[in-house]
């Protein structure tokens, strides 16, 4: 009988390793053209956004979570300092460890260190098509903000943005 994951198997950690932004593109360009058929401008538009990231990095107030099980990477998610506002962006959870709670664990992880920083606001952008997601974040109080259409992803999406007020 196979052995039954939990959470804590899960080690997150908030350093970014040689290897790991490649690794991260990799993830999404593989996992969302199986999920959601989105083509190749996805991959890149997550390796050009991961770039600049890294290339501005500010420990003081960004923060990255890299899910690891037995050393490797499934998944992933980045607070990025935007002025008095945080960006969630490049979340992602491998299919086969969704469900164990570990999306909430992200998502607790993330509102505590915006809430540790004195953000004002934080907001994030996904798809239409990615309810699950869109789910959790309503869970934790993100609400929609906006929607557009776009092709950016290699076919036609709405995008949709939500944003999260904080007091």
């Amino acid at each position: 009988m196979p052995r039954i994951l939990n959470l804590e198997d899960i080690l997150i950690r908030t350093e970014v390793k040689p290897g790991d932004i490649g690794y991260i593109i990799h993830l999404h360009g593989d996992m969302y053209k199986k999920e959601y058929n989105y083509g190749i401008e996805f991959e890149v538009y997550v390796a050009e956004g991961l770039v600049e990231f890294y290339r501005k990095y500010n420990k003081e107030y960004d923060k990255v979570w890299i899910c690891e099980h037995q050393n490797k990477i499934i998944g992933f998610l980045l607070s990025e300092h935007r002025g008095d506002a945080a960006q969630f962006r490049y979340f992602i959870i491998l299919p086969e460890y969704r469900g164990i709670g570990l999306g909430n664990k992200l998502m607790e992880l993330f509102l505590q260190h915006i809430k540790n920083k004195n953000y004002k606001s934080a907001y994030l952008w996904t798809t239409k098509e990615l309810v699950t997601a869109s789910h959790l974040y309503k869970k934790y109080g993100f609400e929609l903000s906006e929607e557009k259409k776009s092709d950016a992803f290699g076919k036609f999406v709405i995008e949709q943005r939500y944003h999260l007020h904080l007091s």
